[in-house]
């Protein structure tokens, strides 16, 4: 069984390789530049390459956030002046936080998702979204790596999320801000490495009348906030729009915890929603 798993990996790449563009990333689609991997097993494995594309180094420390200053996303149609001070300390200084979570999958996509954990996101150490309430019942760890340039500047971060239970990872992420061509607004860029590609997401922020932050990645065309997905074949490169799509709704309850709700829908059906709630470490 295991001597299949590459190959279906291969087929996996053949596909979206198939189905997506040829994309130059060091000319019009450079906003597609993003970590890959050169393994089988993500985890935190790319952590040191990246920080060497930049030309610089990873730091870990207390306190660390996804991004260094919220206000990186200012832009046409967001502040981040209009954010509650728990969402914006929330995102500056993610280390800080710890995470409960919920999960509810749609029953009629939680046999594929389970499938994709057990063949896919265990085996490869990334993107393998739980499936089983009990198996977020002790919470997750939550680890945050700046990645500096030569200045010494925060130019990304990774997130690295593992289940508390088994010491499993779930999601091992690059987090960075990144505004699309064209656009006046700044996004959240997340990209999560894969072997010889990534899954990237970019998600608009919008800061509601009550200072929660929504993060989306709707439908939309090639070139626009949402999905995509990237393969490497030797020096060329392919991309793909993926019919997946988030919200992210961040906010403070009317007992002054600081919650999320997470949406996922392939094409307009919600497939998974996750809750997490949020405290600050001691």
């Amino acid at each position: 069984m295991s001597s299949l798993m590459p190959r279906l990996d291969r087929v996996t790449r053949t596909f979206w390789r198939t189905t997506g563009r040829p994309v130059d990333l060091a000319g019009d689609e450079a906003w597609l530049t993003a970590p890959m991997h050169d393994g089988q097993t993500i985890g935190d494995g790319w952590l040191g390459a990246a920080a060497t594309a930049l030309g610089g180094t990873v730091r870990e420390h207390d306190g660390a956030g996804l991004v260094p200053d919220m206000a990186e996303l200012d832009g046409a149609t967001f502040r981040a002046a209009d954010l509650r001070p728990e969402v914006r300390h929330f995102y500056e200084h993610t280390s800080a936080w710890r995470m409960e979570v919920w999960t509810q999958w749609n029953p009629l996509f939680a046999p594929g998702g389970e499938l994709v954990s057990r063949l896919f996101g265990r085996r490869v150490q990334q993107l393998a979204l739980p499936t089983r309430p009990l198996d977020v019942a002790l919470g997750m760890d939550s680890r945050v790596v700046t990645l500096l340039d030569a200045d010494g500047r925060q130019r990304a971060a990774g997130w690295i999320r593992t289940l508390r239970s088994t010491g499993e990872y779930v999601y091992s992420g690059c987090y960075s801000s990144r505004t699309l061509p064209g656009s006046d607004q700044p996004s959240v860029h997340v990209a999560f490495p894969l072997e010889a590609g990534n899954v990237q997401v970019l998600l608009r922020p919008r800061a509601r009348p009550d200072g929660s932050l929504v993060l989306s990645s709707p439908p939309g065309a090639f070139g626009e906030d949402g999905a995509y997905v990237l393969v490497a074949d030797r020096d060329r490169h392919h991309a793909a729009r993926a019919p997946i799509h988030e919200e992210f709704h961040v906010y403070v309850d009317p007992d002054g915890v600081l919650r999320t709700d997470h949406v996922l829908r392939l094409w307009s059906a919600t497939a998974v929603r996750l809750h997490y709630k949020l405290t600050q470490a001691p």
